[in-house]
C-alpha cells in the first residue's frame, strides 16, 4: 500500500529563511566589531603615519636599553621614509628588519621638516637620531604635513621617548 511522503521529504537540499537572515545577522554583527578595529580603514594618513611613528621610536629606544647598543633613527627627507639602524659592538651599523625596516609615510603625509634640539633643523637630506642604551634619545622634533595643509608636530622626550603629537605647527626650543 502506498504512503504519502508529503512533509516528509527527506531528500530537500538548501536552508531555510531563517537560518539565512541568521547567517546573515551574524556577518554583520561581527563586521560591525572588527571593521573599526582595523587601523588602516576610515584613518587620516598623517595621524596613522604620527601613532606609527612614535611607536617605532619607543619600541626601538626599549630595544636599545635591553641589548645594550645603539640604535639610530634615520629620517630621509627626500624619500619621504624613515629606518631604524643598530651600532654593533664591533663598529658596523646593521639595518634591521620588522618595525625598524625603511618605511614610508602614509598616504599624502610627508616631513615638513626633522629638529635635533641643539643640533638645527633640516628639511632635504637625512637625520639621524641617536638612541643610547644608556635610556637617551635626541631630543626630537619632527613635524609632517599634508597637501591639504594639516600639520602635527611630534616631540620625542628625551629621557622616556614618549612622544606628544600636538595639532598644527609647533616649534620647541
Amino acid at each position: 500500500m502506498p504512503t504519502s511522503t508529503a512533509g516528509n521529504s527527506t531528500d530537500q537540499r538548501g536552508f531555510t529563511l531563517i537560518e539565512l537572515a541568521v547567517v546573515v545577522l551574524l556577518i554583520g554583527l561581527f563586521s560591525a566589531l572588527v571593521i573599526p578595529r582595523l587601523p588602516w580603514v576610515g584613518e587620516d594618513p598623517l595621524k596613522a603615519s604620527a601613532r606609527r611613528l612614535a611607536g617605532v621610536i619607543k619600541y626601538h629606544y626599549n630595544e636599545a636599553v635591553l641589548s645594550g647598543l645603539t640604535h639610530r633613527l634615520v629620517f630621509n627627507l627626500d624619500e619621504q621614509s624613515f629606518a631604524v639602524t643598530r651600532l654593533e659592538r664591533d663598529g658596523t651599523v646593521t639595518p634591521l628588519d620588522g618595525s625598524g625596516r625603511s618605511q614610508r609615510l602614509r598616504g599624502d603625509a610627508r616631513f615638513r621638516d626633522v629638529d635635533l634640539i641643539g643640533r638645527g633643523s633640516s628639511s632635504q637630506g637625512e637625520v639621524t637620531a641617536e638612541i643610547l642604551p644608556s635610556g637617551w634619545i635626541d631630543p626630537t622634533v619632527i613635524h609632517l604635513t599634508r597637501d591639504d595643509g594639516e600639520q602635527l608636530t611630534l616631540r620625542v622626550s628625551p629621557l622616556t621617548a614618549t612622544t606628544e603629537v600636538f595639532d598644527g605647527y609647533r616649534e620647541f626650543r
